[in-house]
């Protein structure tokens, strides 16, 4: 299983000019539910934008996702920025934002798909010109580090964004499946389910078991994707407040007792225990520790998360796995923890 700052995705390319935002913080307001921008669903014939707003992506992987894309009977697009590599990174930050920003302003751009994850998206999201994006709003689509873009475009400026696969992990057909059904042919109260698990071996791994904490139904707007990227946003602008949200968290190889850090700071805080559910996905590779007497990745969630009383739910199908699904940040959704399934009760698109 590959780590959350290992995974990739893919990408596609012309340059264009940027324009720069005009307070370089963001007005960092909350975003009430009349002010929601809702973007245009994705059509076949559309040019899908990639990006890589972090780290560094190969050729190889972009030009498999540019092929999974075509196969969706999408046009894919990228610049020449995506495979300037900066170190770590896909390109500078500068380099970075103007890429996001030029995917949004671009007319002949109809969706942007992170070709990968990868740290780097805390660090442009002061470069990122949100009334650019008001002014253009598009389908956004990613993960891990993503969460952050995610996220912070939805707090400044309402745009509906949509946590699913990224380009390089586009490959799986529940994945593609998924994304489809919620940004090419979205529908009134789109009810999403679990990918059924048929390999053995994952069967018997916890880290993939399927289980209640509190039993219920809990409704609300969908906020959320990687846990260590949720708490890297708090004391920023962009910190996100559940208030009355379904949270959904994921992550990737990291101990339980890093789990159990990041969901302590969270419940420590201002808003996470107002929260109206929480679906954890599976969190790959976070049941190991090295230390003999260790919990296990249950016993820590099972213990931070039962004392809320917050209908609350283990093992959704996303994060960092090949079965994926897609689900919009902002949107009203309804978590059901008797079959695990949520149902979004508001289409996410125009």
């Amino acid at each position: 299983m590959q780590k959350r700052r290992q995974f990739i995705g893919s990408a596609l390319g012309i340059s264009a000019t940027m324009m720069l935002p005009n307070n370089v913080f963001g007005n960092s307001s909350f975003i009430f539910e009349n002010e929601r921008i809702f973007p245009t669903r994705l059509r076949k014939g559309d040019v899908v934008g990639l990006i890589a707003p972090g780290y560094a992506i190969n050729e190889e992987v972009l030009e498999e996702a540019k092929t999974t894309l075509m196969a969706m009977g999408l046009i894919p697009y990228h610049t020449e920025r995506i495979l300037s590599k900066h170190g770590y990174f896909s390109n500078t930050d500068a380099e970075r934002a103007k890429d996001v920003n030029h995917m949004f302003a671009n007319p002949d751009v109809n969706g942007i798909l992170c070709a990968r994850g990868g740290y780097g998206c805390t660090r442009i999201m002061h470069m990122l010109d949100y009334e650019n994006i008001k002014k253009n709003p598009k389908v956004l689509i990613g993960f891990s580090d993503i969460t952050a873009l995610l996220n912070g475009i939805f707090k400044e400026t309402g745009l509906i964004t949509f946590h699913g696969p990224v380009g390089s992990t586009l490959n799986d057909p529940y994945s593609i499946e998924q994304l489809q059904s919620v940004v090419m042919y979205p529908k009134d109260q789109l009810l999403i389910q679990n990918a059924k698990i048929e390999n053995q071996r994952l069967k018997k791994n916890p880290e993939y078991e399927r289980y209640v904490i509190t039993p219920g139904l809990g409704e609300g707007k969908l906020l959320g994707g990687s846990l260590t990227l949720i708490n890297a946003l708090i004391g920023t602008p962009h910190e996100i407040d559940f208030t009355n949200a379904l949270v959904c968290i994921e992550d990737v190889e990291e101990a339980p007792y890093r789990i159990d850090r990041m969901l302590t700071q969270l419940l420590a805080g201002r808003s996470f225990s107002k929260a109206a559910g929480i679906l954890f996905g599976v969190s790959a590779g976070c049941n190991s520790s090295t230390n003999p007497n260790s919990f296990s990745l249950k016993e820590v969630i099972m213990d931070r998360i039962g004392p809320l009383k917050i209908p609350s739910v283990y093992g959704m199908s996303f994060g960092h796995v090949a079965q994926n699904l897609t689900f919009p940040i902002g949107v009203k959704a309804r978590l059901n923890t008797e079959d695990m399934t949520l149902q979004l009760l508001e289409r996410p698109l125009e």
